[in-house]
């Protein structure tokens, strides 16, 4: 049976971080009443055109800064999504919240309203970073946030975290890297900074005010914390992130595998994306403008809603490519001979053989048994990795 993931975009943030480039907007929260009602008529849209009730594993609220909703607008759109779809019992319900936002009482009641994961943007303990990153919080808020997240009854937090951030020292992650571990989160999230167009690190960088990201550094702060983390007993199942065993399960992001493992999901909101029978969608940015679109309803065909911007079909070889490049994310399972195979009724080596066989030569892959994956080597140059399948002509 395929099951099926919803993200969920909530677009607003109390101040936007001078390093983001995601599809977030500031001084808008008046707008957020109208939003939630757009956003549910969206998901109701999907949900009378999809062929049948689509089974649902995964929710995600991601933004901007989903902690800005009212507990009752969280509600409120879970249960349009149940609704709609058939969100299994055991559904992976995830919340994305930045540290100082929250309060006791509003995490036990989006806990009670079944959100049962909470992922906090701590991205460093040290208040020099966080006043570069323009971040509107200290680690205090983190420590607290957990403590108040655990009464209300979490028992599945990820901390996210930055390297490679301008003037942070490898004694400063260090010591970032101890103080997360010290709050026994669940699952960790580490992103080298990445500067990106149009942001204001980018001017910042391109004005001299800024030195440009020390890739070598960077690359130092991630084997420390692999092995930091490895001593602490997480597992690195994916090339950013790291779960623990506890209590009988190995705490990874559901949610993400779904990306990870190129499967179907739906997208939510101002500028969220989606992949289903082969078709991406990406719906439109601006927060207005979608709230507008989705104020007539419209029977358009599954999985198209009045919020569409752009559509693009997916051949057959983009999507083996694609499958080959989120697949090799994944450190322990890498992409499976035999799931491959299944899914596309034709061999990887049959489609990316000499390819293959190219990067195992460097010591970048490596054959574990019936699956392919990247080998100590290859998580640090990923990038050159992916690239290599998608310059491949159909065979």
């Amino acid at each position: 049976m395929t099951v099926f993931s919803l993200y969920l975009h909530i677009p607003f943030c109390r101040h936007r971080c001078a390093y983001c480039d995601f599809n977030t907007y500031s001084g808008q929260e008046d707008l957020i009443p109208a939003y939630v009602e757009a956003l549910c008529n969206e998901i109701r849209q999907v949900g009378r055109t999809a062929p049948n009730r689509l089974p649902v594993h995964t929710l995600y609220f991601g933004g901007g800064t989903p902690s800005l909703l009212p507990a009752e607008a969280i509600g409120l759109i879970l249960e349009t999504c149940r609704a709609s779809f058939e969100v299994l019992p055991d559904a992976e319900i995830s919340l994305e919240a930045n540290p100082g936002t929250l309060t006791l009482e509003w995490l036990q009641t989006i806990r009670r309203l079944g959100v049962n994961r909470l992922s906090l943007g701590m991205q460093s303990a040290h208040p020099e970073d966080l006043r570069l990153l323009e971040r509107q919080h200290d680690f205090f808020d983190v420590s607290q946030t957990v403590r108040w997240a655990r009464r209300a009854g979490f028992e599945n937090i990820n901390l996210d975290l930055i390297y490679g951030i301008p003037f942070q020292t490898l004694a400063r992650w260090e010591a970032t890297l101890e103080r997360a571990l010290g709050m026994f989160p669940e699952h960790l999230s580490l992103y080298a900074l990445s500067i990106e167009h149009a942001t204001p690190f980018y001017h910042w960088v391109a004005r001299g005010l800024l030195p440009p990201p020390d890739d070598d550094v960077a690359a130092e702060m991630y084997e420390k914390a692999d092995a930091m983390l490895t001593q602490s007993g997480y597992l690195q199942y994916e090339i950013s992130n790291w779960a623990i065993r506890r209590e009988g399960r190995l705490w990874v992001c559901q949610h993400n595998l779904q990306y990870w493992l190129n499967e179907p999901y739906l997208g939510f909101g101002a500028g969220a994306h989606g992949f289903v029978e082969h078709l991406r969608t990406a719906n439109v940015r601006s927060i207005r403008a979608y709230i507008e679109r989705l104020q007539t309803p419209a029977q358009l065909p599954f999985p198209l809603t009045p919020a569409t911007e752009q559509t693009q079909t997916i051949d057959p070889l983009t999507e083996m490519q694609e499958t080959m490049m989120m697949g090799l994310r994944l450190t322990q399972e890498g992409v499976s001979r035999q799931r491959f195979e299944q899914r596309f009724h034709r061999s990887i080596e049959e489609v990316f053989g000499p390819t293959i066989a190219s990067l195992v030569n460097l010591g970048l892959l490596e054959w574990r048994g019936e699956r392919l994956c990247l080998t100590q080597r290859g998580r640090l140059l990923g990038n050159r990795v992916f690239m290599e399948f998608v310059d491949i002509s159909a065979p």
